[in-house]
């Protein structure tokens, strides 16, 4: 469908920066998209978009995988409600302070980014994790939520697709060993991690926002005066750690075993869905049965915090929804493909890796997903592999940091709105104070990519 195809994302974020209003950017991209699909099938039937819609939605909610993600950010709502509400998180924070762990906002940041990085397995969990853990402590150093936003989120990914020993890798993997290369898969793969000049630069300028407690742009405004369309959090009595603690160790170690298990044995095989969705579910009814065990709340007043907590997220739930759905539709409509087209066939070799880079970026920003940009250029860059003899290291590599810079700078990513999810923080407000960061490390990137191919393929 060439360049019509782009319309559908162009239309969400047109609606998100005109109107500051995400869900009705996102519902009117799906009918967008839907109505651009059927003029092309018959112009007759267009007007039904709207009918198409609500049944792509109940699709992509009956995929086995969205639905996982679906009610593991409900079930985040009835796990924060329980620690929150049971006077953990403040007891925790007074520990940590107490201890001289988190005595200033050095360390917490610190702490933050080392908790996002040690939970390398799912991003989704490394970003929950963190996000739950600091939420209090940043709070009573008074940094804004976006600040913890934008670490967690800067933090996640580019760990992920550095360390490799997880689902990321496992399904790189899989997209490399469909192709003769001239070196295995798996040394390629590993290769690219010295050339992912994105995730490493994000990674430094996260450890120098925390090391230099300075922040820039839109994030040092909102740090001045904090963000008034936070989630309220409620400020506990403190009682015991074990209700924050507990379940967030239970979550993160029932979630390497889930994957060991779901993986029949092999950690980088298992399924991140359901592992992130099992360990969630567990922690929240560990943190359910410590309310219980040790008399904090009754049953009835349990479940009614729980739901409560469900329902404070369904707004960003909503987003999550639609932003998959939105996915699903562009796919149909053939953005992705579109989008790649950016790269051509008549670029001098030294631009081929940039330029990938860049259609990277550009498809993952404007379809709000990282993974489905790999799985549509990793199969136009092997061939340039494989025909004009460049570095496949460092093609797979450019790739890869541009999935993640899209994503990052995205605000119809559905990883976008589980890092606001996890740190409790406005969708818009994060992807705000997020988006200057993002854009300097890639354009750091692209220079680097730049150098590269002229000292590697001159």
């Amino acid at each position: 469908m060439d360049w019509v195809s782009i319309i559908p994302p162009l239309v969400a974020i047109i609606v998100v920066f005109w109107k500051k209003e995400v869900i009705l950017a996102l519902l009117l991209a799906v009918l967008c998209s839907e109505a651009l699909i059927l003029l092309t099938a018959s112009p007759t039937t267009s007007f039904l978009a709207p009918i198409n819609a609500i049944e792509r939605v109940v699709d992509t909610a009956s995929s086995p995988g969205n639905t996982r993600v679906i009610l593991f950010s409900v079930l985040v709502g009835a796990l924060l409600a329980f620690i929150r509400d049971s006077g953990g998180v403040t007891a925790t924070v007074n520990y940590l302070v107490g201890k001289g762990v988190a005595k200033n906002k050095k360390q917490v940041g610190s702490l933050t980014m080392f908790t996002g990085i040690a939970v390398f397995i799912e991003s989704n969990l490394s970003v929950l994790t963190a996000g739950i853990f600091a939420r209090g402590l940043f709070d009573r150093f008074g940094m804004s939520r976006a600040r913890l936003a934008y670490i967690i989120d800067s933090t996640s990914a580019p760990v992920c697709i550095l360390i490799l020993l997880n689902g990321w890798g496992a399904f790189i993997l899989s997209l490399l060993d469909t192709y003769e290369l001239p070196a295995s898969s798996a040394s390629i793969l590993w290769g690219s991690v010295f050339f992912n000049f994105y995730a490493i630069f994000t990674l430094l300028i996260v450890a120098y926002t925390i090391a230099a407690d300075k922040v820039h742009g839109p994030l040092a405004i909102e740090e001045k005066t904090l963000s008034k369309t936070d989630i309220p959090q409620q400020t506990e009595t403190a009682t015991k750690a074990r209700y924050m603690i507990v379940p967030l160790l239970t979550m993160v170690l029932s979630m390497v075993g889930f994957m060991f298990w779901t993986g029949n044995g092999t950690l980088s095989e298992g399924s991140g869905s359901k592992s992130v969705l099992y360990a969630t579910a567990l922690a929240t009814a560990i943190a359910y049965g410590l309310l219980l065990w040790h008399k904090r709340f009754t049953h009835k007043e349990a479940v009614e915090i729980g739901f409560k907590g469900m329902g404070e997220l369904l707004p960003l739930v909503t987003i999550v929804l639609l932003s998959l759905t939105l996915g699903n539709s562009l796919k149909d409509l053939g953005t992705g493909v579109f989008v790649a087209g950016v790269v051509g066939e008549y670029l001098p070799l030294v631009f081929i890796v940039p330029m990938l880079f860049i259609a990277g970026a550009v498809m993952s920003f404007t379809t709000g997903t990282s993974w489905g940009t790999f799985a549509i250029l990793i199969p136009i860059g092997v061939p340039l592999i494989q025909t004009l003899g460049l570095p496949p290291s460092l093609v797979v590599a450019a790739i890869l940091g541009g999935g993640i810079f899209g994503d990052h700078c995205s605000p119809i990513s559905d990883t976008t709105a589980v890092s606001s999810l996890a740190a409790g923080c406005d969708v818009l407000t994060h992807v705000k104070t997020q988006f200057p960061y993002a854009l300097v490390a890639g354009g750091l990137t692209l220079v680097g990519y730049l150098i590269a191919s002229i000292i590697m393929i001159g």
